[in-house]
């Protein structure tokens, strides 16, 4: 994707989406979640992706809001 920066990836495919859902709903940042995980075993990762421009903005928000649950 270009001029967009993976800024968290994960494997469960709801914590991916609340994370969106967080930036898009309350901060207005685009968000795409993209999701590399295998239908037929369930391994693998979801990424959560933004333009370059707002990459650090977004990271912040998500680490220091406590939005992140790991």
């Amino acid at each position: 994707m270009k001029d967009w920066q993976k800024i968290y990836e994960t494997p469960s495919v709801v914590k991916a989406e609340l994370a969106k859902a967080y930036l898009v709903d309350e901060h207005q940042i685009e968000a795409v979640v993209l999701n590399k995980r295998d239908s037929m075993y369930l391994i693998g990762l979801c990424e959560l992706y933004v333009p370059n421009p707002q990459a650090t903005l977004a990271k912040f928000l998500l680490e220091n809001e406590g939005k992140i649950i790991e």
